[in-house]
């Protein structure tokens, strides 16, 4: 047996209607992907125009790949670095005092490799508040990444990382404990 991509489909998951989806490719590739556009403020008010749930205080800086705002849910004092991909297929929710570092990606969306027909596998994201993501880190979906933890530069996950924890690691495992002065 052998993975056969003509047997594909993707007819189970419709993320919105046609139109909404291209519209929001061209917004996204102008205002967010670009690093020409860096007022935030702007930025936040076309996520809500999409449907994202947006708090106070957040900040994308330039060259943000958002695949659905509609699927977004962030809280306040949230920091979005340069070249982060939220690649939500389904829902990421992100809490409050969140900082994703530079070139984080958050991938909900993944195949089924056991599958001829490779199949999408897809499951929600959860960043509790607080939670720092460290530069080039990856979170893929069922993950949920509870309050106060730290996922460092370079690490992976797809499972649940604890309250206080700071990992490291492809996979993540926890090092030690986040101790606040």
């Amino acid at each position: 047996m052998s993975v056969d991509l003509s047997l594909y489909q993707n007819n189970l998951h419709q993320p919105a209607g046609t139109f909404k989806r291209i519209l929001w490719y061209y917004t996204n590739i102008l205002l967010y992907k670009s690093a020409l556009f860096p007022i935030y403020g702007f930025k936040i008010f076309i996520l809500k125009l999409f449907g994202a749930t947006v708090g106070n205080n957040v900040i994308i800086k330039p060259s943000v790949n958002i695949k659905y705002p509609w699927n977004l849910h962030i809280g306040h004092n949230v920091w979005i670095g340069e070249n982060v991909w939220i690649d939500n297929l389904v829902a990421v929710k992100i809490g409050n005092n969140v900082c994703l570092s530079q070139g984080a990606v958050l991938m909900n969306g993944s195949h089924n490799y056991k599958k001829k027909h490779f199949d999408l596998l897809i499951a929600p994201i959860v960043i509790e508040d607080g939670v720092w993501i460290c530069a080039k880190s990856i979170i893929y979906g069922g993950a949920t990444i509870e309050e106060n933890a730290i996922l460092l530069s370079g690490s992976v996950t797809s499972k649940k990382l604890e309250k206080n924890g700071i990992y490291q690691g492809n996979p993540a495992v926890k090092i030690r404990e986040r101790q606040f002065d």
